[in-house]
């Protein structure tokens, strides 16, 4: 990695710390909060790329280990990556990694305007809600003792939510990549 991709990484890290300042809504049903942090997965999937993008989450993840409260609602230390949304956690790296590199197999520059937007939106649609779902939930139902499918039945309440964070991100990625056309060059 270069300079400039370890600069871009930290840029966003420090944006998905921001994201963390808004409060998260808590749903008694699930221990696992609404935040705005899990926004970021496809932000930097579709922004800075795959590589990038996980290293930005991997950063997080690393400050969270030190106990840096970066997380939403102040959280962090090594009991909150023990806790049950640790799974969600760790699978913002892998889910941004694999947003980004959806993004960067279906958005190219030249493509229609509709073509660049659905490309983004899969992108985070896959990464930022299918892989992280299916990385965090088994975490919950193991740490938790709650059974799978009643996570799985909890989880579907985060489902809307998550489809409007992914359609934002597009909205987000698209500006992105008519404002500063050199950015999307990926690492």
């Amino acid at each position: 990695m270069t300079t400039k991709d370890l600069v871009l990484a930290a840029l966003f890290t420090a944006i998905i710390i921001v994201l963390g300042l808004i409060p998260p809504v808590t749903l008694g049903f699930i221990p696992v909060p609404i935040t705005a942090q899990s926004m970021g997965v496809m932000l930097a999937g579709c922004i800075i790329g795959a590589k990038r993008g996980a290293t930005a989450y991997a950063l997080l993840v690393v400050l969270v280990a030190i106990g840096m409260p970066v997380l939403s609602g102040g959280r962090g230390g090594l009991s909150v990556l023990m806790g049950p949304t640790a799974g969600y956690i760790f699978a913002w790296i892998v889910g941004s990694f694999v947003t980004g590199l959806v993004a960067e197999r279906f958005v190219r520059e030249g493509q229609s305007n509709a073509r660049q937007m659905a490309g983004f939106f899969i992108a985070s649609l896959i990464g930022g809600i299918g892989v992280v779902y299916a990385i965090g939930m088994p975490v919950v139902s193991l740490v938790a003792g709650t059974p799978f499918d009643k996570v799985v039945m909890g989880s579907l309440a985060f489902i809307p939510g998550d489809v409007l964070k992914a359609a934002i991100a597009t909205l987000a990625a698209r500006a992105v990549m008519l404002g500063y056309p050199l950015l999307p060059q990926r690492a």
